[in-house]
Formats: structure tokens, C-alpha cells, sequence
């Protein structure tokens, strides 16, 4: 009977959780069966178990939940979080009191296996977790010198660099950044340092942009720290080396795309000044717009609508616009239909987004 009363309480679940060993399963049951009702050399005691009630019983049973006649309570809710996030977690190498998942499958157990574990795997974990100790505290003993090779001069800078290089990913990172106890203007900082470490980069790396859009779009204490670090760098063009210049140019193009910041941020900037527009200042703000313009068409209009309907940013839009025909487009004729899209947005007072 305990048979029976197991099947009705978890032949459906295991029919839902794997429907194709569960059918095999039952097809094999019904195969033994009818070997044994039509076999003439079974036995008298195996034919009577055969057509006795507990067995027909039994036999329906399992009949009813190949044909998916029974029906049982769907999971709680809350087993089946449990369920997928062991799923998620692959199960099969979770480790319980120093015991494999394959352990606990294993039909040679014997004693309390749940309790003493198995010894030599146990100190195998052990010896796992104090490597992977010892590994961590060596990475991050390797940052903190990075960091401090990299001018990060105090607990903060150096909390934030190690936070921002050691991330799994943007919102590892977002989400152990928003952990810091920073108060004030300390904040500040955290844009200073990601815009530093994006800088140093040998290859522009995404991760930076997507990381500051993430905190700009979470506070705009942010956006404007943003700003103000952009501005700051704007003044070091002259002084800038090449690889940190194109580095600059690309994360300023990539917040433009992604409307994390406007082209306001370039207010700073005379375009229309021949003494500012020193011959790397030209190259920098060349290599901006010529991002902007590898993007598509709609990220274009887009981008430069956004200063169109505002009169303050009138001189801003006519020194942009004089700037890129000057130094963008007349060295290269590729961008003229971008061009022709610009001077469209940037006439666009409406300032309806496409």
C-alpha cells in the first residue's frame, strides 16, 4: 500500500519533471505484466499477485498517469522558486555537508551517510575553499597596488577601483558601488575613477558606458558628476595622449547614443574659436562626431534633436554644425548623408525623437 499511496502522491510530479523516463517506465511495467499473464511457465504464486486487487489497483494507477488521468496540486509557489534556482545553480555540483549530488543518487549508501559525508571528498572541499581564499585575497591585493599605481590616494578611490575592476559584470559592480558608505559629495568620486579607468584602457571597453548609464539613469547627482569630469578632461586635451584621447572621444559618443547625456556637455567647447581648436582638440571632437555618425540614422537625428528645441544651446548647434562640415565632413565625403541629417535635426524645433 505504501507503493500505491507514493505513486499517487508523486506519479504526476514525476511525469511532469521528466516525461520520457516516466513513459519508459511504465512501458516496461506493462511489458513485464503481459510476459507474465502469457507466459505459460509463470508460477502460481506470481500469477495470483498478478490478478489480485492491489496489484489491478496498482496496474490502473500508473495506467491513469501515463494517460495523464490524474490530478494532482501543482507545486507551491515556493518550491518552485526553489526548484529553479537550484536549476539555475546546477544542482548537480552543489555540495551538501561536504556530499556530491552523485553521492546522494548513490544506491550503495550505508549508515548515516547524510552525517559523516565522505572524508576524502570533504578534505578535497577543504582544500578547494582555502585555494579559493587564497586566490581572492591575492587578486585583491593585486588591485589594491593597481590602484594605488593608478593615483587612487585614498580608501575611497581605492574602494571604488577595485569595485569597478573586480565586477562580474555592470550590475555587480552598480549594485556593490551603491553598497559604499559615501556620503556628501564623496560621490562624486565614482564617476572620476570610472571615467580614469576607461581612460586607461588599450581597447575602449563598453563596460564603462554601460556601468555610467546605469548610475546616471539611478541618480542624476550622477549625470552631472559626469559632466563636470568630462569638462575637466576637455581642458587636458593639449596634454592628453592618443589612446586615452580616442578612449574619451568613444565613452562621450557612446553616453550621446544612449541619451545618458546631451550634447550640452559639449557647451564648454568653442567650435567657432580658431584659438581653441588646437590641432589635438580638433582630432578628439573629429573622432566624437565620427562615432556618432557610424551609429544609425535614427541615433543621429536623435541625438542632435535633443539641443534643437532648446534657444540656450542655439550658439552650441551653429558651432557644432560649423565644426563638422569644417573638420568631419570635408575630409571625408561618407558622412555627407549624415551630415544632411544633421542639419535636419539640429532645424528640428519641434524636437520630435525618431
Amino acid at each position: 500500500m505504501e507503493i500505491i499511496f507514493k505513486w499517487l502522491g508523486c506519479g504526476m510530479k514525476l511525469r511532469s519533471d521528466d516525461p520520457t523516463s516516466m513513459k519508459d517506465f511504465v512501458l516496461g511495467i506493462q511489458h513485464r505484466v503481459n510476459e507474465i499473464k502469457t507466459s505459460p511457465s509463470g508460477t502460481q504464486d506470481e500469477n495470483s499477485k498478478i490478478n489480485s486487487k492491489r496489484m489491478e489497483f496498482m496496474l490502473d494507477t500508473i495506467c491513469d498517469i501515463k494517460n495523464n488521468k490524474k490530478r494532482t496540486k501543482g507545486d507551491p509557489a515556493h518550491h518552485t522558486r526553489l526548484k529553479k534556482w537550484l536549476q539555475k545553480l546546477r544542482a548537480d555540483e552543489i555540495l551538501l555537508r561536504g556530499l556530491k549530488w552523485q553521492k546522494l543518487l548513490d544506491p550503495n549508501k550505508k549508515g548515516q551517510w547524510w552525517l559523516s559525508g565522505d572524508l576524502a571528498n570533504t578534505s578535497e572541499n577543504v582544500e578547494f575553499v582555502a585555494t579559493t581564499f587564497s586566490t581572492e585575497a591575492l587578486e585583491t591585493q593585486k588591485l589594491v597596488q593597481l590602484a594605488s599605481s593608478q593615483r587612487m590616494n585614498t580608501d575611497l578611490r581605492r574602494a571604488i577601483f577595485c569595485i569597478i575592476m573586480s565586477g562580474e559584470d555592470y550590475l555587480d559592480a552598480f549594485e556593490k558601488l551603491l553598497r559604499l558608505d559615501i556620503s556628501g559629495k564623496q560621490d562624486r568620486e565614482i564617476m572620476r575613477v570610472l571615467v580614469h579607468c576607461c581612460l586607461q584602457e588599450k581597447m575602449f571597453n563598453k563596460y564603462y558606458t554601460v556601468l555610467a548609464s546605469k548610475l546616471c539613469s539611478h541618480d542624476k547627482n550622477h549625470k552631472f558628476s559626469l559632466q563636470y569630469c568630462l569638462w575637466d578632461h576637455f581642458k587636458e586635451l593639449d596634454s592628453m595622449e592618443l589612446i586615452r584621447s580616442m578612449n574619451l572621444a568613444r565613452f562621450t559618443a557612446e553616453m550621446l547614443a544612449n541619451f545618458s547625456l546631451s550634447l550640452a556637455v559639449l557647451k564648454s567647447v568653442d567650435f567657432a574659436d580658431p584659438v581653441q581648436l588646437t590641432p589635438k582638440r580638433v582630432m578628439h571632437f573629429r573622432m566624437l562626431f565620427e562615432f556618432v555618425f557610424n551609429m544609425e540614422d535614427s541615433l543621429v537625428w536623435n541625438v542632435f534633436t535633443r539641443i534643437a528645441s532648446l534657444p540656450e544651446l542655439e550658439i552650441l548647434s551653429t558651432s557644432i554644425l560649423y565644426f563638422v562640415k569644417q573638420y568631419v565632413v570635408a575630409p571625408n565625403k561618407g558622412f555627407i548623408g549624415k551630415f544632411k541629417i544633421v542639419k535636419k535635426a539640429l532645424d528640428n524645433a519641434a524636437g520630435v525623437l525618431k
